[in-house]
């Protein structure tokens, strides 16, 4: 069963590293909304990725990054508290569909991981629309959500992707 289980894995690593695919890298700024909004007043967010060109039209892979909310300052009967900020890592798969020739639509979907004392992950998804500007280069708008503690931490966010071969 393990002679199986590593030939498997042996031929899974060569299709994967045989395949035609292409390293993504971003970074973007967002806006915090329902009660991440009352929380926090900006994010940040760098993404890298590695895609598979599964068709013309469809690539799959695998994305992770670093986002970054900060944190406001609250004013609950006369006494002010500032918020921590909160950070998170996303783990994901990735899926695009190319629905014209500069014009994508695809989700992240997966694990993010909450930074910090008090920081709990949850599930993380991210549809998202890309406009490509060139072959290497893509205007992003991005919905990313995380699901934690029955409720959810959203940001909508713009930002800037670029291929790297």
């Amino acid at each position: 069963m393990k002679k199986l289980i590593l030939a498997a894995f042996a031929v899974f690593a060569f299709a994967t590293v045989s395949a035609q695919g292409q390293f993504k890298a971003g970074i973007s700024g967002g806006l915090p909304i329902g009660d991440a909004g009352d929380l926090a007043t900006f994010a940040i967010a760098v993404d890298l990725g590695y895609l598979f060109e599964i068709s013309d039209e469809f690539d799959a892979g695998v994305t992770t990054g670093y986002s970054h909310s900060f944190g406001d300052e609250v004013t609950i009967l006369g006494e002010t508290f500032n918020e921590d900020d909160v950070q998170f890592i996303p783990v994901a798969a990735s899926g695009r569909f190319e629905v014209a020739p500069d014009f994508t639509l695809g989700a992240d979907l997966g694990y993010a991981i909450g930074i910090g004392d008090d920081a709990d992950g949850g599930f993380y998804y991210s549809p998202r629309a890309q406009y490509s500007v060139s072959e290497a280069i893509d205007i992003v708008a991005a919905y990313r959500g995380v699901s934690v503690d029955g409720g959810s931490w959203d940001i909508i966010s713009a930002g800037i992707e670029f291929g790297i071969d």
